[in-house]
């Protein structure tokens, strides 16, 4: 039932990320960090919105009681898709302002997980981060320069982190009280292959990765074995998020960043947002608990 990506809006993001499926609305709700944009898109009816955030955006999850919790440049805030409105939660990392928040996960107690990274993309400054009952902590996890995910297991008792330039996903218990155990590694992608960017869950436990510059996306059993992989027709593929009314149509956000004038001529949909099929459905997002 696998079928070819194909893209379904043509908007040349220049680094689409954070894709989430909206179950209620039937929308996707995604980001363009670089451009500092937040879109939205109905497959039902095809229609597409798009609001300006004021600072570099990594993510936005959807709170519960309504709006949405987005991951920008200083920190977090509550973000109203009625009226773009943004308006601050927390501060995250105010000593580091050449970071920027980039990815993040919802556990199914309502704790938002999530990463920073260094916005030029070289020092090891990026570091992951639980909102817990309205406050920020750290994850307990070591730093590295980009930070990716987390992803949290269907049964919410193991989180998966991605250390993109090092290549390496790891897996660390998830307790009931939301501390972590010892991480270890779960798989290491070599760089001729391309880089590990946003991981996602399926209701079989088998988690997806997008490859940044690897020209695919990958799926890996809970042991790490690699199951299956799903060829694009552009190079860097950030992450998926499955939707859809059976959750088995899987959309990607991918990236144009980076690419030269030759190599946006040889893949024109660089910037994309795509979308599959697949026999394994997803997981429903759950709700941050603010």
């Amino acid at each position: 039932m696998s079928a070819e990506p194909v893209s379904v809006w043509p908007l040349g993001a220049e680094l689409g990320e954070g894709p989430v499926w909206l179950g209620d609305e039937r929308t996707l709700g995604f980001v363009d960090i670089k451009k500092q944009q937040v879109h939205f898109y109905s497959p039902d009816t095809g229609e597409r919105r798009s609001w300006a955030a004021p600072e570099p955006i990594g993510f936005l999850l959807p709170a519960r009681g309504g709006g949405f919790v987005a991951g920008l440049q200083s920190g977090l805030h509550r973000f109203d898709e009625r009226t773009g409105a943004f308006a601050p939660l927390a501060p995250v990392e105010t000593h580091l302002p050449g970071n920027r928040l980039n990815d993040a996960c919802v556990d199914p107690a309502g704790r938002l997980w999530f990463g920073s990274m260094d916005n030029g993309e070289r020092e090891p400054s990026g570091a992951f981060y639980c909102l817990d009952e309205s406050a920020v902590r750290p994850a307990g996890l070591p730093p590295v320069c980009i930070t990716n995910g987390p992803a949290v297991s269907a049964d919410g008792r193991r989180l998966y982190h991605v250390d993109t330039l090092g290549g390496t996903i790891d897996v660390a218990e998830l307790r009931p009280d939301g501390s972590l155990g010892e991480p270890r590694p779960f798989v290491r992608i070599d760089p001729a292959d391309g880089y590990p960017d946003g991981p996602t869950i399926d209701s079989e436990d088998h988690l997806w990765i997008g490859l940044y510059g690897g020209w695919e996306a990958r799926r890996y059993s809970p042991a790490g074995e690699m199951v299956q992989r799903v060829r694009f027709p552009v190079a860097n593929v950030t992450k998926l998020a499955f939707g859809g009314n059976d959750l088995r149509t899987v959309f990607a956000t991918t990236a144009r960043q980076f690419l030269s004038e030759e190599q946006l001529a040889e893949q024109p949909q660089a910037g994309d947002l795509f979308q599959f099929r697949v026999n394994v459905p997803g997981v429903p997002c759950s709700l941050v608990q603010l």
